[in-house]
């Protein structure tokens, strides 16, 4: 035994405290019945409220990471479409937010409602019911006062972007709404809102002058022209065909579609498959575009090419405009020849003028055949120049700005630089006499003198200006 035991390992470790404590072996009665130690159960449970609370912490902390990165992702995401939408001025910005909270915000209430049907129900016996796209535009505000003061319905729709200064074309907006024509702020390619103006107003005709304008602009976002004037453009013929009825839609085309023909004057029937710029080509795709539903859908669709429309209210990007500013400021101003050192010539046409072009083009459309979005029988299908008939050089322009204003202008000749510009417009106006007694009368120097009358005003320049001149018509 004693050998036993002087070789603990060979025995458990727990026989061998047992040995060492014999006390435990010959315990009393008393002592084996008393109550059982709960020292350790208490500490477990402590222990595991602490480890219940820590995980608890955790999952609060884990929780709150979670959440936090979603609302990161969430923001970013804002952020990507809002900064991905200001680097294109083509009205992006606008377009995305409104194809959001149109149908939302926009295209629903009551109160919405009830402003769009009020704002398109023609106040003359036969009148019409218009949809005006662009209307916070140049040609578009000018077009929608008219429609509007001799008593026909018009209903705007503008996407307002940031090609051009938007504060004047929310400018243009408030004037309309004195005359009580109310613009849906929207896009055209949110064929949503599309849909849901139609089915609110049975329009009658639509004037379809939204476009993403200007030559040179081309050149930096070639995007903004195919997304506004093809594919806008289609969207607004995809909707007007399925309506009932089917709208007369009379829309904007360009001179810019001559591109390098050098037939003079330009001629409906001249050749217009070279253009010289991607928003000639647009134009042109659009006037091709027009033909196939003309022919698939029986709309009556009435294209109109506008040469270089000046006046109030003008777009600051067109050279009269921006003259003015420089002239007035001292900048020097740059006129271009042609490379053979010709002077380059616009045929400017007066806003007046252009107005009773569209106003006609209006009243002489015809009703268009389909019904369901199937063509019941031939349709019309037209195309007019609305020009002035007479020829400009840009240099004759720059000396009557100068008498105008008072100043002498800093010019700097330089040659035409190639961007898609085109030498000279002219434009025949025949057909349009012929079928709607479109007569321009306003010549360039009577036309500059009202646009700088207004200039001044709007702008509150008190200038060198010609004596007199805030007093004339």
């Amino acid at each position: 035994m004693l050998y036993l035991f002087s070789s603990p390992f060979l025995y458990p470790s727990f026989l061998l405290q047992s040995l060492l404590k014999p006390k435990s072996f010959f315990s009393s009665p008393a002592s084996m019945a008393s109550p059982p130690d709960t020292s350790k159960t208490t500490k477990i449970e402590r222990y595991n409220s602490y480890i219940r609370k820590l995980n608890t912490t955790k999952l609060l902390s884990a929780s709150s990471k979670l959440l936090f990165r979603i609302t990161l992702l969430f923001s970013l995401i804002l952020i990507f479409f809002f900064t991905f939408n200001n680097h294109n001025p083509d009205g992006t910005t606008t377009t995305t937010t409104h194809r959001l909270l149109s149908s939302a915000f926009y295209g629903s209430g009551a109160a919405w409602e009830k402003e769009v049907r009020r704002s398109s129900t023609p106040r003359r016996v036969n009148g019409f019911s218009v949809l005006v796209t662009g209307a916070g535009g140049f040609v578009g505000t000018h077009c929608s006062l008219a429609l509007k003061k001799r008593g026909d319905g018009v209903l705007g729709l503008d996407n307002f972007n940031s090609y051009y200064d938007p504060s004047l074309k929310r400018a243009r907006q408030k004037m309309l709404k004195q005359h009580e024509v109310f613009i849906v702020e929207g896009d055209l390619n949110d064929v949503e809102l599309l849909t849901k103006l139609f089915d609110i107003v049975p329009f009658t005709h639509v004037l379809h002058l939204a476009a993403q304008a200007g030559v040179r602009y081309a050149m930096q976002n070639p995007q903004s022209y195919v997304k506004s004037n093809i594919a806008g453009f289609v969207n607004l013929l995809e909707v007007a065909k399925n309506a009932d009825p089917q709208p007369s839609i009379v829309w904007a085309s360009s001179s810019s579609v001559y591109g390098l023909n050098t037939e003079n004057p330009f001629s409906e029937s001249d050749r217009t498959d070279r253009p010289a710029s991607l928003y000639a080509a647009t134009k042109k795709a659009g006037e091709e575009i027009a033909h196939t539903y003309n022919h698939i859908y029986g709309l009556a669709i009435t294209g109109l090419r506008f040469f270089t429309v000046y006046g109030p209210w003008g777009r600051p990007d067109m050279a009269y405009f921006f003259f003015t500013k420089d002239i007035l400021q001292g900048k020097t101003i740059d006129i271009y020849q042609t490379h053979d050192e010709k002077e380059v010539a616009r045929d400017f046409t007066y806003i007046d003028d252009v107005v009773k072009g569209c106003l006609g083009a209006l009243d002489t459309s015809e009703k268009s055949t389909g019904k369901g979005g199937k063509k019941r029988g031939p349709a019309q299908l037209r195309i007019y120049n609305l020009g002035n008939t007479s020829p400009v050089s840009v240099g004759k322009l720059v000396g009557i700005l100068e008498d105008l204003l008072n100043v002498k202008a800093k010019k700097h000749v330089i040659k035409m630089p190639r961007n898609g510009d085109v030498p000279f417009t002219h434009a025949n106006v025949s057909m349009a006499y012929k079928d709607f007694g479109y007569k321009p009368t306003t010549d360039l120097a009577t036309g500059l003198r009202k646009f700088v009358k207004w200039y001044v005003s709007y702008y509150g320049i008190k200038p060198r200006v010609k004596k007199g001149i805030s007093e004339s018509n």
